[in-house]
């Protein structure tokens, strides 16, 4: 792999000949095709790839979220790459016919030192809506008032996940999630976290169980 600031027409992505260009942590990087293998993967192999795959399946609708908030950069390894990782390690396990699936309450969806929701709870009401409290405990760690809160909605069924982020702060200790109608009487993965008010900080998530949409 090489990186390079300036070629005869610049920056590049995709194929070109032998090589392909993209952009890699802020910088222009070209590296050639990988050969072809004839070699018949483990079975080790197969199972990490599809690991792999159900942990994307789940983080690609969430990514806009795990991409800010799942800790911070280790050297070569970005957020996202780290809460691949995570999901790939603890998230994903097994369905019992050969495939893999999402531990639910082992999903987070932010990691970090700032205190998190304190005593929560989801009540489902009519209209599609879902009744989150909580209880207000700023100043406790690095707890503040103004801390904003982040709920995710992920529906199995559709693969399809709905982010709430509309300004909540911690000590309103109440919110009422809108979910699109088109949901009702569907089971949704319920998460939610705290983050500051300038973004840069999170709490590790929690899970509020499983709710169905009336």
């Amino acid at each position: 792999m090489a990186t390079f600031d300036k070629g005869i027409l610049g920056g590049f992505s995709g194929k070109v000949g032998s090589v392909i260009g993209t952009r890699w942590r802020g910088k222009n990087v070209m590296r050639s095709l990988p050969a072809p293998s004839n070699k018949v993967p483990t079975t080790a192999q197969v199972e990490q790839r599809l690991r792999f795959a159900a942990a994307v399946r789940f983080l690609n609708p969430i990514k806009s979220v795990v991409s800010r908030y799942f800790g911070s950069n280790q050297q070569d390894k970005s957020i996202y790459n780290l809460a691949t990782s995570y999901f790939i390690r603890e998230v994903v396990i097994p369905d019992g016919s050969g495939g893999f699936t999402i531990d639910y309450p082992k999903v987070l969806i932010s990691k970090g030192d700032l205190q998190s929701l304190a005593n929560p709870a989801a009540t489902p009401a009519a209209g599609e809506q879902i009744t989150l409290t909580w209880e207000d405990n700023s100043g406790q760690g690095f707890a503040q008032a103004d801390d904003l809160l982040i709920a995710i909605g992920y529906v199995e069924a559709l693969n399809r996940a709905v982010i709430f982020n509309d300004g909540v702060q911690r000590d309103a200790t109440t919110d009422t999630l809108q979910f699109p109608a088109y949901l009702a009487g569907m089971e949704v993965e319920l998460y939610a976290t705290f983050v500051t008010a300038d973004e840069k900080e999170a709490a590790t998530s929690v899970y509020l169980g499983a709710v169905t949409l009336i």
